[in-house]
């Protein structure tokens, strides 16, 4: 599976993440579906983690598809 390395603002400050492109793709659909930008739902997602940031948009991702997250 191909990564893509993408660069997000979080509180003003650019930083790259990495995931697998499903991952970006469902994050996109949750933003979408949020009316938000990928960068307001990687800082919102950002905001609520602990530990890693991949790890933490990984998760999240996978909690919205299952419907276990609002949109």
């Amino acid at each position: 599976m191909t990564l893509r390395k993408r660069s997000v603002l979080i509180a003003g400050h650019p930083t790259s993440v990495t995931l697998e492109e499903p991952f970006w793709e469902t994050l996109k659909d949750m933003a979408v579906a949020r009316g938000l930008s990928i960068n307001a739902l990687v800082e919102e997602i950002d905001g609520n983690r602990d530990g890693n940031l991949s790890s933490a948009l990984r998760v999240a991702a996978l909690l919205w598809v299952k419907g276990r997250v609002p949109a």
